[in-house]
């Protein structure tokens, strides 16, 4: 079978696959503990079950509008005007697609074009290490990732200067995401500040540029760093996208909602781009979703604070316990629900199978071989990444003490 070259060179998701190998060998009887998912082990709040089950009964299972209804779409901008101090949104403005990746595959190819022969590729600025996502998805839609570099010294977070040194004529996209996938860490106001005032400056250099923030994780945040949204900041509101979803916050990855949303008369051109596009594609999720998204949006900040404040506790334990093995150094998360250790020191050493230990990914599939820990190595999250691993809390406190032993235990056995 020939299969198209941008699918056939398509990497598949290193975090997926990791999953799914853990999975298979807990089916096979194996006594894995899965550090791999990024998915909330908490079931979805009965009211949000409750309000779809009564659409369902109530015969609400047709098509609908293919970007959703007015009222969840109005819904969405409400909450993204109130909460994030967006200006300038009604329901024209925001898109309900099929999951935040979903999302954010409409927008990039809304606005990544492939070059013409002979003409270079619109420019995506990517700070790492990132979500493995992103970077395929951009090729996918005929754009040219440039990473912009982060450290864990700094808690991941991107240097303002750095963007404007990485800005030219062909920089179309600046992805940010706070809370981050996978680093755990999060911008401040000021740091988001800083960055959209330096592509207000340089917005003659780069007329196209547009910001496209990623805020999936925005409610999943402790400490003294609350969440901000850069697309409040008045000079660039109308420059920048906000992604953002029900998937991690409310429980509710297997639903499968997603939204895209951008103010002004560009934002609505922008979400009329993605029905076209996605029209084409899914067409509307399950009409019964709708009710429960309002719900979820309108009733459930009760919900989300007792899950935020399991994964605060979680976050301190594992940071601990991490950031007390032998050679492994770790930022402290601030939001979301991963660690990302650095596990670099241990490179070059050998584990009691033979095993020799030159990269993350050696590591994770040794760890995984031999600790029965899973675990997401970090080379495709970019950068620094390569140096480290991804390890998700989204489990029970027992879970993590067992299996961050399992992993103090494989380092002690290696020589």
């Amino acid at each position: 079978m020939e299969l198209a070259r941008r699918v056939a060179s398509l990497k598949p998701s290193s975090t997926v696959a990791v999953t799914n190998r853990a999975k298979q060998l807990r089916r096979d009887g194996v006594d894995v503990l899965s550090f791999a998912a990024g998915e909330p082990d908490f079931d979805t709040p009965d009211r949000i079950k409750r309000a779809a089950i009564a659409a369902i009964e109530a015969g609400q299972t047709k098509y609908m509008p293919t970007l959703g209804d007015q009222d969840t779409r109005q819904a969405i901008a409400d909450k993204l005007t109130s909460e994030n101090g967006i200006p300038g949104l009604g329901f024209e403005n925001v898109g309900i697609s099929v999951g935040g990746k979903h999302s954010l595959f409409l927008a990039m190819h809304c606005l990544l074009d492939a070059p013409e022969p002979g003409a270079e590729a619109d420019e995506v600025l990517l700070p790492v290490p990132s979500w493995v996502s992103y970077r395929p998805i951009a090729q996918l839609a005929g754009g040219r990732v440039v990473e912009i570099e982060t450290n864990s010294a700094d808690g991941f977070r991107l240097d303002p200067e750095r963007v404007r040194s990485a800005i030219t004529p062909r920089s179309r996209l600046l992805v940010l995401n706070s809370p981050s996938n996978p680093c755990g860490t999060m911008y401040s106001e000021a740091d988001l500040r800083a960055i959209a005032g330096i592509v207000h400056e340089m917005r003659d250099v780069a007329p196209r540029l547009i910001v496209l923030t990623d805020e999936i994780y925005e409610k999943i945040v402790y400490g003294d760093t609350p969440h901000f949204s850069i697309g409040s900041v008045p000079e660039i509101a109308d420059r920048v996208i906000t992604l953002n979803g029900l998937s991690k916050a409310y429980a509710m990855t297997g639903w499968r909602v997603g939204y895209a949303a951008m103010p002004g008369d560009a934002g609505t051109q922008f979400v009329k781009a993605m029905g076209k596009l996605q029209g084409q594609m899914t067409t509307n999720i399950p009409a019964f979703i709708y009710p429960a998204i309002r719900t979820a949006l309108a009733e459930c900040a009760d919900d989300v604070a007792r899950m935020r404040d399991a994964f605060a506790e979680r976050a301190g334990i594992i940071h601990g316990l991490v950031s007390a093995i032998p050679g492994v150094t770790c930022p402290r998360p601030t939001g979301a629900f991963y660690v990302f250790p650095d596990i670099s020191a241990h490179f070059g050493k050998t584990t009691p199978k033979g095993a020799r230990l030159d990269t993350a990914l050696a590591f994770a599939e040794a760890l995984l071989d031999e600790g029965l820990v899973a675990g997401v190595p970090g080379e495709d999250f970019g950068g620094c990444g390569a140096r480290c691993m991804r390890l998700s809390f989204a489990c029970s406190e027992e879970q993590i003490r067992a299996g961050i032993e399992r992993l103090g235990a494989f380092i002690d056995s290696l020589r």
